[in-house]
C-alpha cells in the first residue's frame, strides 16, 4: 500500500524516537554560573560545550528535554548549500559577505565532522554531495548563476545534469563533501561531554525572564541564577527586547520517514529549487530510511495540516520510493529579512546578554556556526563573521520585508478576531477530534472536543502578545500565527516565544 493511502502514524520524530536520553529533570539549580545557556538545541549545546572546554562554568536550562525541540525535529542536513543562497547574498550583501557566510558554514560542517570523530560520538555522520535541482528549464539560468556565485564564494560548487532521484530534473547545483547525521545522537553526545567538563544541564525548567543589570539574573519558577553571561538559544527569543518579534518570519515544514526502497537510501541530499521538496537518507542496509520534506506553511495559519501530510506522502511515494511511513513530524523554522541569522548581542546596549536565532531551515550548520561565534564573542576574541551576523545590523533594504511581515501579523490579529466572533455556535457542532476558536460570552476561547466527547476549553489569546491561536489538526496543538508560539491541548507551552500557558476556561460555559 502506498504512503498516500495508508494510515499515517501519529506525529513522532524519528530522531527523538531512536535516541533515548537520560532524565535530567528535577536537578537543583546552582546559585550562579559563568555562563547560563537557555535552550538545549544545537546552538545552545554547541555554545555550552565550547565554553566548558575553555574552562568556564556552564549551566544549560531546557524547558523540555535535551534535543527534543526544534533540533530534534529537522531533516538534519549538515551542509553549506542553503538552497539558492549565494547569488542572493552576493547581490544583497556583496561578494565579501557571501564568502564570509560560506566560510562560516563550511567551518561549522568541518567542526562537526572533526569533533564527532575526536569525541567518539556515534551519530552516523556521513559525507555526501548535496544538490539543489530544478525540473523547470526556465530556471536553469538561475541555477547556473548560483553555481558561479558559490564558486566565487570559495564553495565546492558545480553545475550538473546528473541527479540520482526519480524526478525529471534538468539541472542542479551540486556541493561536494557535505554531510548528514543523526542530530539527537550528536547533541546527546555533546551534552554528555559538557557534563564531563563540569557543566550542568537541567531539564524541565522554563526561564521566565532575565534581569541584565547590574549582573545578569536568570529567573525561573524554581529559583534564580546569577550569571556572568546569558545566551538565549531558544530558537525564537523568549525575551521581548531587541524587537525580534518584528524581524522574524515563522514557518513549519513537514517531514516523513520510512524504510528505504530495497534497503538503499538516496545517494545524496536533494532539494527542489521551486517546490522545496527535499529528500535524503539515513543508515544503511536493513536500517536504511528515507526522509522526505516539504509542504511548508506559516505557523498558526488556518491550514488542514493532515491534508498537507497526505500530499507530501503522495509525492514521496512517487519520487523518493517512500512507500511506508513510520515517522512524521514538523520542522519549525524562522527566517530574517535578509536571510542571515542573528547571532551576537541581544540588543544594541547589551553587555552580557547574547542571542542566536533565525537560521531559516539550515540550523545544523547555522546553529553550530552560532556556537563558534558566541564562544569568541564571550571570550573577547575576534571572529571574522561577527559583523555579518550582528543582530543589531542596520539594513534599510530589509524595511519592505519587515513591513510586509508585520502587516501579515496585523491581518491575523484583526481577521482572526472577526472570524472567531462569527463562530459562536460552532462548539455544539464539533465532532470528536475537532476544534474551533470562538467567542464564549466576552471571552475568546479555544475549544477542543476530545475523543471521549468532552470539551477542553482554553483562552484563545496567545500569552506572548495576545494574537488568537489556531488549531493544528496533525500535531493536536494550538499554534499562534503571529510569532509562532505553540501550546498543548492542556494549554502548556510547547514552543516559545510564549513562556506562560494558555488560561484554562473549563466549566465557564
Amino acid at each position: 500500500m502506498d504512503a498516500d493511502t495508508a494510515e499515517l502514524p501519529p506525529p513522532r520524530s524519528l530522531w527523538v524516537d531512536t535516541a533515548p536520553a537520560p532524565d535530567r529533570r528535577g536537578r537543583r539549580l546552582p546559585p550562579d554560573a559563568d555562563v547560563v545557556v537557555v535552550g538545549a538545541g544545537i546552538a545552545g549545546l554547541t555554545t555550552a560545550y565550547l565554553l566548558a572546554a575553555e574552562g568556564r562554568s556552564v549551566l544549560v536550562l531546557e524547558s523540555g528535554e535535551v534535543a527534543s525541540g526544534v533540533s530534534g525535529h529537522t531533516t538534519a542536513k549538515v551542509s553549506a548549500q542553503h538552497a539558492l543562497k549565494y547569488r542572493y547574498l552576493e547581490r544583497r550583501r556583496g561578494a565579501d559577505d557571501a564568502a564570509r557566510y560560506g566560510r562560516s558554514q563550511l567551518g561549522a560542517l568541518d567542526w562537526i565532522a572533526r569533533t564527532s570523530a575526536e569525541l567518539g560520538i556515534d551519530c552516523g555522520f556521513r559525507v555526501l554531495d548535496s544538490y539543489v535541482y530544478t525540473t523547470d528549464s526556465a530556471q536553469l539560468d538561475e541555477l547556473k548563476a548560483e553555481t558561479d556565485a558559490a564558486q566565487r564564494a570559495g564553495l565546492p560548487a558545480s553545475f550538473t545534469t546528473d541527479v540520482a532521484l526519480d524526478v525529471p530534473a534538468v539541472g542542479a547545483v551540486r556541493f561536494t563533501g557535505q554531510g548528514q547525521f543523526h542530530p539527537r545522537q550528536w547533541l546527546l553526545g555533546l551534552a554528555e561531554h559538557i557534563e564531563r567538563l563540569g557543566g550542568r544541564i537541567v531539564e524541565d525548567v522554563r526561564v521566565t525572564g532575565v534581569d541584565e543589570w547590574p549582573r545578569p539574573l536568570v529567573r525561573t519558577p524554581r529559583g534564580s541564577v546569577r550569571a556572568g553571561d546569558v545566551v538565549i538559544a531558544t530558537h525564537y527569543p523568549i525575551l521581548d527586547r531587541g524587537l525580534f518579534f518584528a524581524r522574524l518570519d515563522v514557518v513549519r515544514d513537514l517531514v516523513l520517514a520510512g524504510p528505504s526502497s530495497a534497503g538503499k537510501p538516496p545517494p545524496g541530499m536533494y532539494l527542489d529549487a521551486r517546490t522545496h521538496h527535499s529528500v535524503r537518507g539515513h543508515g544503511e542496509g536493513e536500517d536504511a530510511v528515507t526522509l522526505a520534506g516539504g509542504e511548508h506553511y506559516r505557523t498558526g495559519d488556518r491550514q488542514d495540516v493532515q491534508a498537507r501530510y497526505r500530499r507530501l506522502a503522495r509525492w514521496a511515494a512517487e519520487h523518493a520510493g517512500l512507500h511506508r511511513v513510520t515517522h512524521r513530524w514538523s520542522a519549525h523554522d524562522m527566517s530574517t529579512p535578509d536571510s542571515v541569522p542573528y547571532v551576537g548581542r541581544y540588543h544594541p546596549v547589551a553587555r552580557r546578554l547574547w542571542v542566536a536565532t533565525g537560521f531559516g531551515q539550515w540550523g545544523m550548520t547555522g546553529g553550530t556556526a552560532a556556537g563558534l561565534l558566541l564562544r569568541d564573542a564571550i571570550l573577547g576574541r575576534e571572529n571574522p563573521a561577527a559583523s555579518l551576523y550582528d543582530p543589531n545590523r542596520l539594513d534599510p533594504r530589509s524595511a519592505p520585508a519587515v513591513a510586509k511581515d508585520n502587516a501579515t501579523v496585523a491581518r491575523y490579529l484583526v481577521g482572526d478576531h472577526v472570524r472567531a466572533l462569527a463562530t459562536r455556535s460552532a462548539v455544539d457542532d464539533l465532532a470528536p477530534g475537532e476544534a474551533t476558536v470562538t467567542r464564549i460570552g466576552t471571552t475568546m476561547a479555544a475549544v477542543y472536543r476530545a475523543l471521549d466527547g468532552e470539551t477542553r476549553t482554553l483562552s484563545a489569546r496567545c500569552t506572548h502578545l495576545g494574537c488568537l491561536v489556531a488549531f493544528n489538526n496533525a500535531e493536536r496543538t494550538w499554534d499562534c500565527p503571529c510569532h509562532g508560539s505553540r501550546f498543548a491541548l492542556d494549554g502548556t507551552v510547547v514552543q516559545g516565544p510564549a513562556v506562560r500557558p494558555l488560561r484554562r476556561l473549563d466549566g465557564e460555559h
